[in-house]
């Protein structure tokens, strides 16, 4: 029997994101963090509701800032302590690991999904995803941006501005475009 296409996105495999499926899945989360997005940030407990339907799963003290935004929702997994602030956005179009005590300042943003490089084949239009892992312990800085398939170790921070393109170690601070180990902890 043939993948569906969720399933050869979520396999790392070339697919059409404009399968059925997939549009009513992007189309729900969108619904979501619609809402989530115009509740008072005193309103928690409706945030955590929407919260619950959205992602895939998340632990307490979950702390998302307004606005937020993400493709699917129900790919997004996250520890214990997690603080997202203002405007971060999550193409979850793969499995995004968060553990506990992550946090995340304005305007991080988290891209599983990616093109084709050739351009005869971008064009045609499916595309591809990799998960990404963040460990515990984790601060992501202003303007993170952070590529498919990339994993982040444990007790490391990330600087402001920083694209990080490959996998980061544990126990480090990294920052740059490229992102670069400049300090082991």
């Amino acid at each position: 029997m043939a993948k569906s296409e969720l399933q050869k996105m979520l396999d790392g495999e070339l697919y059409n994101a404009g399968d059925p499926e997939l549009v009513a899945g992007r189309s729900k989360a969108r619904q979501l963090f619609t809402k989530y997005n115009a509740l008072s940030y005193d309103d928690q407990e409706a945030k955590k509701v929407i919260l619950r339907e959205l992602l895939g799963k998340f632990e307490n003290n979950i702390d998302i800032q307004s606005p937020f935004y993400c493709d699917y929702g129900s790919n997004i997994f996250a520890g214990e302590n997690l603080f997202m602030n203002f405007n971060c956005i999550i193409l979850d179009c793969a499995r995004i690991t968060l553990g506990d005590n992550v946090f995340m300042a304005p305007n991080v943003q988290l891209y599983a999904a990616y093109h084709p490089v050739l351009a005869s084949e971008r064009i045609k239009g499916p595309e591809y995803a990799a998960p990404i892992t963040i460990g515990n312990n984790v601060w992501l800085g202003g303007g993170v941006i952070v590529c498919p398939g990339v994993t982040i170790g444990d007790n490391t921070t990330i600087g402001a501005g920083s694209v990080v393109t490959k996998d980061i170690p544990a126990n480090v601070v990294a920052a740059g475009n490229p992102c670069r180990v400049i300090k082991h902890l």
